[in-house]
């Protein structure tokens, strides 16, 4: 009874001495989690490129020689899947009217809706430093638009049908191509495939792609050209041809870089060619080869502030 007695006494004495004894203990710090700042918003895309011939539509627009180009474009992602962006880009041209560069500013908005992409805004093409004239192989001084440029409304569509298969489109209007008054109207249909990586080496990307695509124009306004010992020269409206283009070709990617080997055609005839473009190496025939088959080969890098972080 004694011993049953002591052993409640002791168990007591220790149940009444823990609270004390664990209050004694020394308390080890929990490390709150890090704090990860919210991805910004904001972001820039840059880059630029040497191609072979600066073909738009089919039709060079450096004469078939070499053209060098470079644009800027800030965005803001207003959700992961909705993107507003501005930019500017420039070509290296040469144009009958001797403009000094193509001047590309635009803006739009990119939503998203799963493997489905749309990109919808305006695009103004500026030519600044043309002449109302130019001097032309076999003609002697001929009348110019000394201001080609022009806006555009556009819109496209991209689905992502698999890892190796795009198929898209788009449309693009103006009421006054190249500043003529004719209104035109570009829709084309692209289609792209992508070489799955595990038939490339490590970092390599390839890919073969095309585009097919229809530009319809109408009459152009009469306009006066002031030509140098010619004076004013009344030009009176024409029909601006309108036709079909397309291109294929291959590409492969490292890193930021892309090697794009391309061909290109329309089927527009060569003396609409001369008609549409106005190309000073004219044949006395009135034929151009600006806008017949050609191959590009051309040389890009693209970044974003975003992946060189």
């Amino acid at each position: 009874m004694k011993k049953l007695v002591m052993s409640v006494v002791a168990a007591c004495a220790v149940s009444a001495a823990a609270p004390a004894f664990a209050a004694d203990m020394p308390v080890k710090a929990v490390k709150a989690p890090p704090v990860v700042a919210a991805p910004s918003p904001w972001d820039i895309a840059f880059g630029s490129a040497i191609m072979s011939d600066y073909v738009w539509r089919g039709i060079t627009q450096s004469a078939h020689h070499p053209s060098v180009a470079a644009y800027f474009e800030p965005r803001f992602n207003i959700t992961p899947n909705l993107q507003l962006y501005a930019g500017i880009a420039g070509e290296s041209i040469k144009f009958p009217n001797k403009a000094a560069a193509e001047i590309d500013l635009y803006a739009g908005i990119r939503p998203t809706f799963g493997p489905v992409s749309f990109d919808f805004g305006v695009w103004y093409y500026w030519y600044p430093g043309g002449d109302s004239y130019y001097q032309s192989e076999n003609f002697g001084l001929l009348p110019a638009i000394h201001n080609a440029s022009f806006v555009e409304l556009f819109g496209k569509v991209a689905w992502t049908a698999t890892d190796w298969l795009t198929i898209g489109g788009y449309v693009q209007y103006t009421p006054s191509y190249l500043h003529t008054g004719s209104k035109g109207t570009y829709y084309a249909g692209t289609v792209k495939l992508t070489a799955p990586s595990t038939f490339l080496p490590s970092g390599i990307g390839a890919y073969a792609s095309g585009e097919l695509g229809r530009q319809q124009l109408g009459t152009a306004d009469a306009y006066v050209a002031d030509v140098p010992s010619l004076g004013l020269v009344p030009v009176g409206s024409v029909n601006l041809p309108s036709y079909t283009t397309w291109n294929a070709g291959i590409g492969f990617t490292w890193s930021a870089f892309t090697l794009d080997l391309r061909y290109s055609d329309t089927n527009l005839s060569k003396t609409d060619c001369a008609l549409l473009t106005g190309d000073p190496a004219t044949t006395l025939a009135g034929e151009s080869k600006w806008c017949g088959a050609t191959f590009i080969a051309k040389l890009s890098a693209d970044l974003t502030l975003g992946s060189l972080k």
